[in-house]
């Protein structure tokens, strides 16, 4: 498996991080790796104006005093744990926190500010958001171009829990960890498209090693590739070694304890609410570049051509 690392997200990489290839290592990626140094923060925003109308597929934008943006941060973090929060609040507290993490991530400077102010119940998910941001962006490659995807809304919250779950009673190997592999891959399915090295469908498997654990299933298909994904880590040891099961993966220590902070996080199955509706983003040369729901592209896209139509 291998993952495809571009310089997004993450996250995961360009994108996201895409890490489904077991015996490649990681390159260009949708995954949660991305460059530190390459991406920017989210337009800021002094938290007592009124902000402008953003631009369709705009990024949210945030605070820009680290004590609002914390305190901003907390509020999203507890709308998207709240089952009572309206769909469309949801998603904006779901975007503003991914957001807001990237920024933190990119920041280290503002910790001794933005920490002391997270309640003690959200310290945790808060610490191991920041650190796979980091770690992801440690394996990121900064592009002048944008990749040649299509970017689809996921599959039903439902269903991805459901083949998540299938999969830890076939495999053994913690729902969470799957979910997060997706994640980080990915972004739970919202990128279609092909790494460098050739990985393929939402858990970013390549071709011959779906061969193996696929079970003559479709590497497109969520159900098939979170399947193949438990087999593999199963076959790879997950009981006795969690970290070097990932670690084949895909292979890059960054990756693992990205992958593993995202999991502790989802022990908490609210949290899923906003990983699910977190957006795609890829880190270039021009910054931080949101890839909406609706972006396809057959062919690289120059940075600069996208963003004279797609302001951020």
């Amino acid at each position: 498996m291998r993952t495809r690392l571009w310089t997004l997200v993450p996250a995961t990489v360009l994108i996201a991080v895409t890490a489904c290839a077991p015996t490649s290592s990681p390159t260009a990626s949708t995954s949660t790796a991305h460059s530190p140094a390459a991406s920017v923060p989210a337009t800021p925003m002094d938290s007592t104006t009124e902000p402008a109308a953003d631009p369709a597929g705009a990024q949210p934008r945030l605070a820009s005093d680290p004590v609002q943006l914390a305190d901003d941060l907390v509020a999203d973090e507890l709308a998207i744990r709240d089952p009572a929060t309206p769909e469309d609040a949801l998603v904006a507290a779901a975007r503003r926190q991914q957001v807001a993490y990237r920024a933190i991530g990119r920041h280290p400077e503002w910790d001794a500010v933005i920490r002391p102010r997270i309640p003690a119940t959200l310290t945790e998910a808060y610490d191991r958001n920041v650190d796979a941001r980091r770690q992801l962006a440690a394996m990121a490659h900064v592009r002048d171009t944008l990749p040649a995807w299509r970017i689809v809304p996921p599959a039903p919250a439902d269903e991805l829990l459901g083949y998540y779950h299938e999969a830890e009673a076939a495999t053994g190997v913690g729902w969470n960890y799957l979910a997060a592999i997706n994640l980080v891959e990915t972004r739970l399915g919202s990128i279609v498209g092909l790494s460098t090295a050739g990985a393929d469908g939402p858990m970013q498997f390549l071709p011959s090693t779906f061969a193996g654990y696929g079970d003559g299933g479709d590497i497109r298909s969520p159900h098939d590739s979170i399947m193949a994904a438990g087999r593999y880590l199963a076959a790879n040891g997950f009981s006795a070694d969690p970290d070097h099961a990932i670690y084949r993966y895909n292979h890059a220590d960054q990756y693992v304890a990205a992958v593993k902070d995202y999991a502790a996080v989802l022990a908490d199955p609210a949290s899923f609410a906003g990983y699910y509706r977190w957006d795609v983003y890829a880190v270039t040369t021009d910054g931080d570049i949101v890839l909406p729901i609706g972006y396809d592209a057959d062919a690289p896209i120059p940075v600069g051509e996208y963003l004279a139509t797609h302001p951020q």
